[in-house]
């Protein structure tokens, strides 16, 4: 599906906009329910990749397709690894086979696990057969994905002995790693997290225990792009947010400051307000700890004609697709002066924009959405645009909603 994209008449916007519960959350409590049943969950994400780890969950046997979704194909691993009478063959995509798994695998193996790879070595797919595994101490290089370790720490309490796990060198995306002690902590399962070593104990069962997932952030970025990109005076309510979010992504606040984006809690809420210009020509910012803004953040810069140097990208490389590469191939159709390297982003000040260009998606839904915004600057092309439903399957309904003009072509 290919959509021609072109920003609302009236720059000044005002609407409100409900968004789908956090994808990284739901992911997470839906591991967490199918070891302890008595869990409900509310405002469950509806993206493709919840759907694609629900289906995962249920089964014992046979194959288990996750396609495009990176955090099913780590989570499911230790899951079905770690559950006893288990034999599946996990596969994805062709790009998900391309992704590395080694780090993982290695990890649950010095816990007794059973795995193979049926391909390439250090790849998916993998032949999963389930252990109880009663090894409890483990380590793993800590500049890796963060989903790794939430892998890891999310099967702990269902271990018999519970987990000790040592994270070598820097630690990369903290907030992440939080979160999961955080949802760990909401269904009372106690552990700690002191220098490079997280522990968590054992739990053997729990009982009924509703938990609310919290709207995605990184959803919301789109929003506070689109703000930016706005006139002063503009308004986008966005719900359900908490001001105590588990979710690293809502260091944006923080960030769109310096774009004249302010942000005021209500009751589930937030609303933002278009309050100024931005307040420099260029950013510099560390995203180590929320890489997946990286995309947003960059298009918002270049629509504003800013500069920026984004630091801390190296796990983007192992993304969806190369996320930096992609980021400079369509950046530069629409008349940016981008560097990249593996784990930076430089771009240079300008205020010319290239109108009416097609924008690859490369299968990865960021690239959709964070490109999106720039319709409020000039006309654009979005290729292979249903590529949103892996985390936001409303996203295109919801910008129509503020006055977008989208015509499939």
């Amino acid at each position: 599906m290919k959509l021609r994209l072109l920003g609302p008449s009236d720059k000044l916007l005002n609407a409100h906009i409900k968004i789908t519960g956090s994808k990284s959350e739901s992911n997470r409590l839906l591991l967490l329910k199918a070891l302890y049943p008595g869990i409900t969950i509310k405002n469950l994400s509806n993206s493709d990749d919840a759907a694609v780890m629900q289906r995962g969950i249920s089964l014992k046997e046979g194959k288990v397709d996750i396609h495009h979704a990176g955090t099913a194909m780590r989570f499911l691993t230790a899951f079905f690894a770690s559950r006893e009478g288990a034999n599946v063959i996990l596969t994805g995509s062709s790009r998900m086979q391309e992704r590395p798994i080694k780090i993982l695998v290695n990890a649950l193996k010095n816990l007794g696990a059973e795995i193979d790879y049926l391909e390439n070595e250090g790849f998916p797919p993998l032949r999963i057969r389930g252990q109880n595994l009663t090894e409890s101490k483990v380590s793993l290089p800590a500049d890796v994905s963060s989903q790794y370790i939430s892998a890891l720490l999310l099967i702990a309490p269902g271990l018999e002995n519970g987990l000790e796990l040592e994270l070598l060198g820097k630690i990369t995306s903290i907030p992440y790693i939080k979160m999961t002690l955080g949802l760990l902590k909401q269904i009372g399962v106690n552990s700690s997290f002191e220098g490079n070593v997280v522990r968590v104990l054992p739990k053997k069962s729990i009982g009924e225990l509703t938990l609310t997932v919290e709207s995605d952030w990184s959803s919301a970025s789109y929003f506070y792009s689109i703000a930016a990109l706005s006139e002063i005076g503009t308004k986008i309510s966005l719900s359900s947010y908490r001001r105590d979010s588990l979710q690293g992504d809502s260091i944006l606040i923080e960030i769109y400051k310096l774009f004249g984006v302010d942000t005021e809690f209500k009751e589930d809420s937030i609303v933002l307000f278009k309050a100024g210009p931005q307040e420099q020509d260029a950013i510099e910012y560390d995203l180590a700890n929320a890489p997946d803004l990286a995309q947003t953040i960059a298009v918002t810069c270049f629509g504003l004609g800013i500069g920026c140097l984004l630091t801390g990208l190296h796990t983007l490389k192992i993304k969806e697709t190369d996320r930096l590469v992609a980021l400079k191939n369509e950046l530069s159709k629409l008349g940016a002066k981008i560097v990249v390297t593996n784990n930076t982003l430089t771009l240079e000040s300008s205020n010319t924009i290239t109108s009416g260009a097609a924008i690859d998606t490369y299968n990865d839904h960021r690239m959709a959405m964070a490109f999106a915004p720039m319709a409020l600057k000039t006309a654009i092309v979005i290729n292979d645009a249903e590529v949103v439903t892996k985390s936001y399957p409303d996203f295109w309904e919801d910008l129509e909603q503020l006055g977008f003009k989208i015509k499939a072509l």
